[in-house]
Parts: C-alpha cells; sequence; structure tokens
C-alpha cells in the first residue's frame, strides 16, 4: 500500500492522480462534512428512521441495496473512493475506509487519529517476528486486541473508519522484498494459517471460528495484496508497471492459498488487489480473479478494494487502457469495488455520461460497500454504550493485557540462530559491565518496522539491557544503520572493558521498506567490519542481536568462535528491548523459528528479482525459492531455531499402521497418468475424490514431545511432508500443520495433528489442479516419519 498523492506521508507515494475534476467538486458539494452528521445512522430524529436500510431484521444485503436505491447518480459516484462523503438528506455520515492495522493500529491511512484522549495504542511485533512464534493463538490474541483498541478509537471520536486494511498475507518469496517484513514468510500453509487467526480476532470472531463472520463485526479485516505481489523497485523495475508473470501451477500452490483462507476460513470481508500485473491483466482489472475467484470460487461476502491510486496507475504507469473513463470503467466491470483514491470519484460521472459503466454497475459496487457498512453496525443507532463493543473506550487502549501480549509476542518469536558452548544465557550476577555496541541498541524507531503507529510504551534493547546489569556503556559504533563510517577503535576498546559485549546490529527502514527493496544481503555499509573487530578484542565470546526484517548473510559470524551467540529479534515492537534481555539472561527460554530460508548473498547475483518461478530449473542452473524448491546453499534454513533445553520428538500415526493404503475403497477417484521429463506418475484428482471422500481419509497424528532440560519452554512441532522424490515439480517438502506448546524440564506432552490428504498431501500440476501421488508419502517431524501409502 502506497499513501495518497494527495497527502503528505513517510513513505513513498505513487505518482500523482490527476487533479480533481471540476464535475467532482461539484458533486461533492451535495454532500457534507463529517462534522455535520454523527458517525452513525438511523438514530433517534435520523432523516432515514423508518426506512428498509434502518430495519435491523433484514439482511445486511438488502438494507444495502435499499440504501444505494436512494442516491443519485452524482452521489453514487461520490461513494466510489476511500474517502467517502456523507449524504445529509439520508442521515448517512461520511466514511473513511482506509485505516491500517498491520502490527498495532496505525499513522497510515486517513480514518484515525492519535490527538485527542488516545495518544498511543499497542505497538505489537512486526508480522514476519510474530509468525517465528508458529503459534496460531497467540496471533489471534494479537488480532483480537488490535480491532478492540480500533473500536474504542471509534467510540472516543477518534476514529473515522473500522474497515481495517491488514493482514498482509502476501508470500515472502524473494529475500531482498522490502516488505517481507510485513508478512508471515515464504511458506502458504503458514500464511494461510495466519491469514485465518488474525482475520478472526481482528473481527471479532471466536478462536475456534468455522461458522459466519460475527455480527456486527468488531472491525473489518481486509486481506492483501492479492496477488502475487513482491517487488518494490529492484534495479529499475517498480511495482506500479511489474508484470508478474506467474504459472497456474505456482499461483495454486504458493501465490493464491493464503487468500483463499482468509476468504473461506477466515471469513474476511475485504480483498485488497495489488499494483502489479498478473500475466499481462492488471490484478485490479481482473474480472477472473475478482469475480471468479474472489466472488465465484471463494465465495468472498464484502467488498474489493483497490491499492492506493492503483486504478490511476492502470492508465498512467501500465497503459492498460486509453483513458482514464475507460480505466475507471474496466475497473468497476472486473469486480473492484473501492478505488483507493479519487481517480474514479472524479472520472466516474464522464464514464457514465459516455455510457462506459451503468447504474448498475456502480450500484453492485456499492451495494458491497454499503452491506460491510451494515454489518460494522453504523447504520443501527448510536452504537455507543451498547452490547458488544459500545463499551469500549479509552481504558481499553494499551491495558496491562495488551502489553504483555506484545510482550510475549516478541519474546516467544526471537529466534536462537547460534549458541556455541553455553555462551547464552548470560548469568546476571557474573556481569559486573556490559557493553552494547551497535546503532540498533538505542533507537526506539527501528522497534517497529514499518505502517505503525504511537506506542505505548518503548523498550529499546539499552533500556532493555540496563534492566539486568547497573553498569551499561553504550556506543553506537556507527553513523547510522548503514553504517557509512564506523568507530571500530572506539568500539573495540569498550569491548575490551567489558565483562560482556553485546552486538545490536542489521537494519532499517532506510535499507528495507515499501518502496524500497535490497540489492544485497550482507549487513550494511562497515557492520561487519566492526562486529569482527568488536569480537576479537573482547574479553568472552560476544553475542550478536540482528535487528531485521528480512533475513540477512552472517556467514562470516557463525564461523567466528569469538561470536559465541546470534539472535534474530526481527522488528519487535514496543517491548521488543526487555524481551531481548529477558532471553539473553534467561528469564525465557528462546522457541522462536524461522518463517523464512537465509540465503547466502550470493543468491542476489545469481537470481532476479522479477523471475516469478518457484521451483528450480537445473537445465539452467535457476536454483528455486522457499524451502520447498529451492536448492542451493543456504544460512539457515525455513523453521531453523535453537532452544535452551533440549528436545525430541516421536510421531505416531493411530488410523494406520506405517505402509496402510488410505485410499483402499474410495472408487470414485480414478487413477491418472501424467509423463513428465521421461518418467511416469499416477495420481488421483482431488477433484473426483470429493468433499464427502476427502473427510474420510482424515486421520489424527499424535506427537510426543519431551524436554530433555534444563529449563521449562515454548516449543513449536512442525510437522512436514515429503514424497519419495522431487521430481516433476513436487516440493521437496511440505509444512502439514505447527502447534505450539509449553513443556516444563522432564516433562512429556503431546499434541495431535488433524491430517487431511487432500489438503496437506496433494500437490498442484502445471495446470493448478491438485492431485494425490499414488505410492508412499512420509510424515515428518525432526528426524523421525511415518509412512503413508496411496492405492485404491
Amino acid at each position: 500500500m502506497a499513501a495518497s498523492s494527495s497527502r503528505t506521508m513517510i513513505i513513498a507515494a505513487p505518482p500523482a492522480a490527476a487533479t480533481a475534476l471540476l464535475l467532482f467538486l461539484l458533486l461533492a458539494a451535495t454532500t457534507v462534512a463529517a462534522g455535520d452528521t454523527p458517525p452513525f445512522s438511523c438514530g433517534p430524529g435520523s432523516p432515514s428512521r423508518g426506512l428498509p436500510f434502518c430495519d435491523r431484521s433484514l439482511p445486511a444485503s438488502r438494507r444495502a441495496a435499499d440504501l444505494v436505491s436512494r442516491l443519485t447518480v452524482s452521489e453514487k459516484v461520490a461513494q466510489l473512493g476511500d474517502e467517502a462523503p456523507g449524504v445529509a438528506r439520508l442521515g448517512v455520515p461520511a466514511y473513511k475506509w482506509w485505516s491500517e492495522g498491520l502490527h498495532g493500529l496505525s499513522y497510515w491511512g486517513h480514518g484515525m487519529r492519535f490527538n485527542g484522549t488516545v495518544r498511543g495504542v499497542t505497538s505489537f511485533p512486526q508480522v514476519l517476528l510474530t509468525a517465528a512464534t508458529f503459534d496460531e493463538g497467540l496471533w489471534y490474541r494479537i488480532g483480537r486486541a488490535i480491532g478492540r483498541e480500533a473500536r474504542a478509537l471509534y467510540n472516543v471520536g477518534q476514529a473515522q473508519g473500522l474497515t481495517i486494511w491488514s493482514p498482509n498475507v502476501n508470500i515472502f518469496r524473494d529475500p531482498r522484498w522490502g516488505r517481507g517484513q510485513e508478512t508471515p514468510g515464504e511458506d502458504p500453509t503458514t500464511s494461510s494459517k495466519y491469514a485465518v487467526a488474525f482475520v478472526r480476532g481482528l473481527q471479532g470472531s471466536s478462536a475456534a471460528g468455522g461458522g459466519p463472520a460475527p455480527s456486527p463485526l468488531q472491525t473489518s479485516a481486509c486481506c492483501k495484496h492479492a496477488t502475487a505481489y513482491d517487488l518494490e523497485d529492484w534495479h529499475g523495475v517498480a511495482r506500479y508497471s511489474f508484470n508478474a508473470r506467474v504459472s497456474a501451477q505456482d499461483l495454486a500452490d504458493t501465490f493464491n492459498p493464503p487468500f483463499r483462507s482468509c476468504v473461506v476460513d477466515g471469513k474476511a470481508s475485504c480483498v485488497m488487489c495489488a499494483y502489479t500485473g498478473v500475466n499481462g491483466v492488471p490484478a485490479c482489472a481482473s474480472s477472473d480473479l475478482l469475480t471468479g475467484t474472489f466472488r465465484g470460487s471463494w465465495g468472498l461476502d464484502g467488498y474489493v478494494s483497490s491499492d492506493c491510486d492503483a486504478v490511476a496507475l492502470m492508465r498512467d504507469a501500465q497503459r492498460y487502457r486509453p483513458t482514464p473513463e475507460d480505466t475507471v470503467a474496466v475497473a468497476l466491470k472486473a469486480g473492484l469495488d473501492l478505488n483507493c483514491g479519487s481517480y474514479t470519484q472524479e472520472h466516474g460521472m464522464a464514464a457514465v455520461q459516455q455510457g462506459k459503466i451503468t447504474e448498475r454497475d456502480m450500484d453492485r459496487a456499492l451495494t458491497n460497500l454499503f452491506a460491510v457498512r451494515v454489518r460494522l453496525g453504523h447504520f443501527d443507532g448510536d452504537p455507543r454504550g451498547a452490547a458488544p463493543y459500545g463499551f469500549l473506550g479509552a481504558s481499553d487502549v494499551c491495558t496491562a493485557e495488551h502489553k504483555n501480549l506484545a510482550l510475549e509476542a516478541a519474546q516467544d518469536g526471537i529466534v536462537l540462530l547460534k549458541n556455541d558452548g553455553g555462551t547464552l544465557p548470560l548469568s546476571r550476577t557474573a556481569i559486573a559491565s556490559a557493553a552494547a555496541i551497535g546503532p540498533n541498541a538505542n533507537d526506539a524507531a527501528v522497534l517497529t518496522g514499518n505502517y505503525f503507529g504511537p506506542g505505548c510504551e518503548t523498550w529499546t534493547p539499552l533500556k532493555g539491557l540496563q534492566r539486568y546489569v547497573s553498569d551499561v556503556r553504550f556506543l553506537s559504533g556507527c553513523d547510522s544503520v548503514a553504517c557509512g563510517y564506523a568507530d571500530v577503535g572506539r568500539a573495540a576498546a569498550f569491548a575490551a572493558a567489558a565483562d560482556r559485549t553485546v552486538l545490536f546490529m542489521g537494519l532499517s527502514q532506510k535499507q528495507e521498506s515499501e518502496g524500497l527493496d535490497r540489492t544485497t544481503l550482507l549487513l550494511p555499509g562497515h557492520q561487519q567490519a566492526l562486529v569482527t573487530a568488536v569480537a576479537t578484542a573482547a574479553k568472552n565470546p560476544v553475542v550478536l542481536v540482528l535487528l531485521t526484517g528480512g533475513p540477512v548473510d552472517v556467514t562470516f559470524a557463525q564461523a567466528n568462535p569469538k561470536i559465541g551467540a546470534i539472535l534474530w529479534a526481527g522488528y519487535p515492537g514496543q517491548a521488543g528491548g526487555l524481551a531481548i534481555a529477558r532471553v539473553l539472561f534467561g528469564d525465557h527460554n528462546p522457541g522462536g523459528r524461522l518463517p523464512v530460508t537465509w540465503y547466502p548473498d550470493e543468491f542476489t547475483t545469481k537470481v532476479p528479482m522479477t523471475d516469478m518461478r518457484m521451483r528450480a530449473d537445473p537445465a539452467s542452473g535457476y536454483p528455486g525459492r522457499s524451502y520447498r524448491f529451492y536448492n542451493g546453499r543456504t544460512v539457515y534454513k525455513f523453521g531453523y531455531g535453537l532452544s535452551y533445553s533440549k528436545f525430541s520428538h516421536r510421531l505416531a500415526v493411530t488410523a494406520a499402521a506405517p505402509g496402510t493404503s488410505l485410499l483402499a475403497g474410495l472408487t470414485a477417484a480414478t487413477l491418472k497418468e501424467e509423463t513428465a521429463g521421461g518418467r511416469r506418475s499416477y495420481y488421483y484428482h482431488v477433484d473426483e475424490i470429493g468433499e464427502d471422500g476427502c473427510e474420510r481419509l482424515r486421520f489424527p497424528a499424535e506427537v510426543e514431545v519431551e524436554n530433555h532440560g534444563p529449563m521449562d519452554g515454548k516449543h513449536s512441532v512442525l510437522m512436514f511432508l515429503r514424497w519419495p522424490n522431487a521430481t516433476d515439480g513436487r516440493p521437496a517438502s511440505q509444512l502439514v500443520g505447527f502447534q505450539r506448546r509449553h513443556v516444563k524440564a522432564g516433562e512429556k506432552v503431546s499434541a495431535t495433528f488433524d491430517v487431511s490428504p487432500c489438503e496437506h498431501f496433494s500437490r498442484a500440476t502445471v495446470d493448478g489442479k491438485k492431485v494425490i501421488d499414488r505410492g508412499s508419502h512420509f510424515l515428518m517431524v525432526g528426524k523421525d516419519e511415518w509412512e503413508i501409502s496411496f492405492d485404491a
């Protein structure tokens, strides 16, 4: 998402939309400003009271359709942008659609402000670090907390919208992507489960979910940016005009699953289409995507929004249509409901007058939009003081519960990458002095990543360290995170004089952000030289703490015996410094696991960001992407993470002995044959097995986890599937699911997985169809495997 061109923001804005037309100004004159009407409708004295759209007994879609039928053409056009004016004669208040809640409510957008009773909100860790917890319950609680704080702001008059344009569930395909930090990582299963949990929490659904979205919605969630969007600006190739060439196979098993889960399982009430083109068609102009897939295949009950200024960019940057009117028409007719920006408002009336769109086109879009506002309770009278959300207020923001949740998420997500010789945990009683060195040691701004709001408290790493050690000497060591200049000599002297040295290095939004991709995976500037010099001078092995969004190549630190431990702390949010300190000193046993592969820097010289292929191509030397398909050297693998304890696993499938055929007796599935690369393979189409057959195939798999000590800890159990071979486009392995368990030292606990072969054991063919291969499949947890055979 980029900022609207009409507003000064601290993120890069796309090219400006056309200057507002006089016609649009005249249309806007028929409406009223937000302050002229209350932020709700259908209350006592409302001109609309008694009309069908105020009748709470009617379905939201009927109420919305009634309201839309009462609007004039000019009023309809005026509602098609993210800043929608009010309609005084109907008592319809103005509404601002754009608000953000990626990891806490945000300055970005137009719908919320933080200059009233509420001046701070809970700032949770950036999403990639939260994803490293592999804890669906935690993700749900964070979404729920953000939704509650949004409702509280609305109730105290600091929000003019409850449509939250989060989460970002794009696949973190390339390690250089500036926005990978916003996502749950590279794996479609992880991203899908994150999407469902976060959306349910944000919208106010129960944690178990499965049923329809609640009524009223706590807030409306919007899953973005569909689809195959993961490039900002790389060597002059910009997201605004990039055409992603994506195979049906990669769309089916990599890029689309998180969005499908958002809609089908999470019941998200919005999907946002991306700037980029997909196979020659701008995402926001694709009827196959917006209407055929979102609404047709997935059953979206909600609205489709463009990314900000994406409609204008279809003409200005992509030259997809010759005139503004044609551009507006192709987007609306494809199934777009809302244009973030004013382009559709500016050119919509001309498009109507030229016969390029009809009132019916607008009515469809507006009915979808107003139905969501109905579901938010905006046409039920004054919601303040009424159940279930009307009692939320300023005291429900930055609560002790939410602050503790921010700390829990940060410390649970931190990944221990190296711990030679028991360097960690540190002993607070044995350390009289410590050196905190690095540009990220005392920079509060680096904690939040992007899309942040004003945190209600801040713990920098330096502050966290000072909680445990009274004598802490701090030196940035670099002139900035870019580290164009490093004070190596002084830093080495600091380390030589201290009992222990902790280096806080990494990246910031100056290296990776919206609008900015990286060109290298190495630490910026002279950071590596500084780390090496400090490690050499230090009395004891040093600890390297990396605050980054995306992965970095720290091969040099892996191999250096004077660097005893490495932690990845992401962008850990308001409680990040305290969370890091608690891990360093053993008050928390680290259990985070990497949600992305860490590649060596050589990857950037061999693989262009513009190559969208997930699968490797040995003939050309293309190594593939993600743990599922990459066949090159790694710095750290997906799912990697150490602990202060040692855990073991034992896998048992209670429904079947090893080698048992699960397809026996399912006569509906016909065995198909496929020849690729001179090899024959046989498979069953999932569609032919059918829903009933797929349900009959489900079975439980139980994993016994033992903590061999010496500390209690949370442990994420990751279950994978592997095939006997990775030929013909099969993944090397594929995540089936995961569960987070708290295991005391010396304790055994069980984790039971509900395994659905149609979902978990299937693969996508080149035409995007889901199939299950005949023969053996292997469930894996750690080094333990269980064989499952498929033969009818």
